[in-house]
């Protein structure tokens, strides 16, 4: 087979995509389900985003965070999601090169984003507790935007370098075995493989912080009812995080075993994308008071009277 390096120079590289295998007539329910699982994305993450905009309540660390995981959350699930919906409602899977790259880099742009922000907020969540009476001088707002300007520093940079890695490679084929662009699935196809030292970076420093911050609660014995306090206001840090990685784990035993259909596998792998954006929002807004209390007042204020 030729290979197809520097062919987009000639003439365009299209990439074909397997996707599920279900028959044609199930495309529009499979189109209306992913349009109404994207709809609440949307919408949860959106009003997140929203009510801690316009609250001045809320423009605190913790909270500029959370913005800024559920713009993360967006960010990946609109990448796979809209590719899901068009492949379903038309049936084609063939995606142009540079389509393909730019789904990629969302896609892990965005995996790459969620561990680097769920470490800063770990970290935040670390300083709260251990260092209770230097929590605002140390977490200034120029410090605030230094930590997010750096988790999305670190996942964007590694990212651009994974891919500059890329250019040029010679490609085995142009066939992907999966339902959405990937690096992985192009890197296939050149015949390398990738690794993943930011996960197993992220699990240590969100490790740490955590073991800190248990560490500092269980000192305080005679004070209860603090204990209690520190332990809730990292209570929807610490599910959302369970959460990724329990995605991620399904995700890498669905593969780990051949007699799993293949299309259970490709919806494993989908899950990443789908549930966290689903279910964040739900857990910020339940979990944590203030946001769930300026939601409520949003809603009442801003949206009930226009009904």
């Amino acid at each position: 087979m030729e290979n197809v390096s520097y062919v987009a120079l000639r003439q365009p590289i299209v990439f074909e995509l397997e996707g599920f295998e279900v028959p044609r007539s199930h495309g529009y329910p499979l189109f209306a389900l992913v349009l109404a699982i994207y709809f609440l994305v949307l919408l949860g993450n959106m009003v997140v985003m929203s009510v801690i905009a316009i609250d001045k309540t809320l423009h605190k660390p913790m909270y500029v965070m959370v913005c800024n995981l559920a713009a993360c959350d967006l960010l990946g699930g609109t990448a796979v999601m809209t590719q899901l919906m068009f492949i379903f409602l038309t049936g084609e899977k063939r995606i142009p090169y540079n389509s393909a790259y730019a789904q990629a880099i969302c896609v892990h742009t965005y995996g790459a984003a969620v561990q680097t922000i769920l470490s800063a907020m770990a970290y935040d969540r670390y300083v709260a507790v251990c260092e209770p009476l230097r929590y605002h001088a140390i977490m200034t707002t120029a410090h605030l935007v230094f930590v997010i300007l750096l988790a999305w520093a670190v996942a964007i940079i590694l990212i651009a370098v994974l891919f500059a890695l890329n250019v040029g490679t010679p490609l085995c084929g142009t066939y992907i075995r999966h339902v959405y662009c990937s690096n992985r699935s192009i890197l296939n196809l050149a015949c390398l493989c990738m690794t993943w030292i930011l996960s197993s970076s992220s699990f240590f420093i969100i490790f740490f912080c955590y073991a800190k911050i248990l560490s500092a609660c269980l000192m305080r014995k005679s004070d209860k009812g603090s204990r209690s306090k520190a332990l809730q206001t990292c209570a929807s840090h610490l599910v959302i995080y369970l959460i990724y990685e329990i995605v991620s784990l399904i995700i890498i035993l669905s593969n780990r075993f051949p007699q799993v259909p293949m299309n259970i596998k490709k919806f494993c792998t989908t899950l990443i994308f789908i549930v966290p954006p689903l279910i964040n929002p739900i857990i910020y807004g339940f979990v944590t008071k203030e946001l769930r209390t300026s939601i409520i007042k949003l809603l009442k204020t801003r949206v009930a009277p226009k009904l």
